[in-house]
Formats: structure tokens, sequence, C-alpha cells
């Protein structure tokens, strides 16, 4: 199946359903920066704080959604 056979029918699914599916869609990407659900607030926080020295210190570049949106369709 592609995706043109599955998003028109994705798209007519009820909002609570198409959450669910892109939920599940989004775990099964390998992510390296995944934040597992089974992470304590304090493990949580401290990924925070240090992707925001990263952006702080520039060894990271953020980048707007729409541009992260363009690379993860190429």
């Amino acid at each position: 199946m592609s995706l043109s056979q599955i998003a028109p029918a994705a798209l007519q699914l009820p909002p609570h359903e198409r959450a669910s599916l892109a939920e599940s869609l989004w775990e099964s990407l390998e992510d390296p920066y995944f934040l597992s659900a089974a992470r304590s607030d304090e493990e949580a926080l401290r990924l925070a704080v240090a992707r925001d020295q990263e952006i702080e210190s520039g060894a990271v570049t953020p980048v707007s959604h729409d541009e992260l949106m363009r690379r993860l369709r190429r």
C-alpha cells in the first residue's frame, strides 16, 4: 500500500482515531530524542534542560516546524 492510498482513508477517520493512528505511526519511528512515557518528571526535565543548553551553546540549531516537516518528507 502507498501513502496516496492510505492517506485519504485515514483522513476520513474520526478525530480520536486519527490521533491514535498518528501516535502509533510516530512511535514506530526510531527517534534518538524519543521521550519514553516511562521517564520520570525529573528525567524529562533534565532532558529538556540539556536540549536547551545545546541550543544556547550553538551545538545544535533549532528549526521551525515547517522546516522539520520539509526535512522529514525528503
